[in-house]
């Protein structure tokens, strides 16, 4: 799972990086929601888009099944309103 994890840790340091300027919020928000919410064919098409490689869309898979067991909708809702859409950065 380690591709699949710095990749998310590249999403987030780009949100970081970005001090801002939002013309990368769009895009990591819509990332970010389909890692939360959206099912788990939709994230790996969204990292196909990235990396097209075997290995690092089984690890996103996999990494995205694991947040769908251990998330509830309630913790998935909170996730993306008060961590994402809120964020002073966007």
């Amino acid at each position: 799972m380690k591709p699949a994890g710095a990749f998310l840790l590249l999403c987030a340091a780009l949100l970081l990086i970005s001090g801002g300027d939002c013309k990368i919020c769009s895009s990591v928000k819509h990332d970010v929601t389909l890692f939360i919410k959206g099912t788990p064919d939709e994230y790996v098409q969204q990292v196909a888009q990235y990396r097209n490689e075997t290995i690092i869309l089984e690890n996103a898979r996999s990494l995205k099944e694991c947040v769908d067991a251990k998330f509830t909708e309630d913790d998935q809702t909170n996730a993306i309103n008060n961590k994402i859409y809120s964020s002073s950065l966007c």
